[in-house]
């Protein structure tokens, strides 16, 4: 009974690896080509431009010491 067994299994095993298939083709892609950015000055903007605007606001001119015209 076991020879039975072992019969089917090698008759399923080679079955499938007879019915896999032609040949496998593989096909090189070429690597996707990354553009490096400039340099700018990207980042650093909002840290240069929000103190600026801060300091404007909070530095504004006084009215009250501003000479009146003649």
């Amino acid at each position: 009974m076991k020879a039975l067994y072992a019969l089917a299994l090698s008759a399923a095993l080679c079955a499938t690896s007879a019915q896999a298939g032609g040949p496998v083709v593989v096909v090189e892609e070429e690597p996707p080509v990354v553009e490096e950015k400039p340099a700018s000055s990207a980042g650093i903007l909002p840290w240069l431009a929000v103190p600026l605007v801060l300091c404007i606001v909070m530095c504004g001119s006084d009215d009250e010491a501003a000479p009146a015209p003649p």
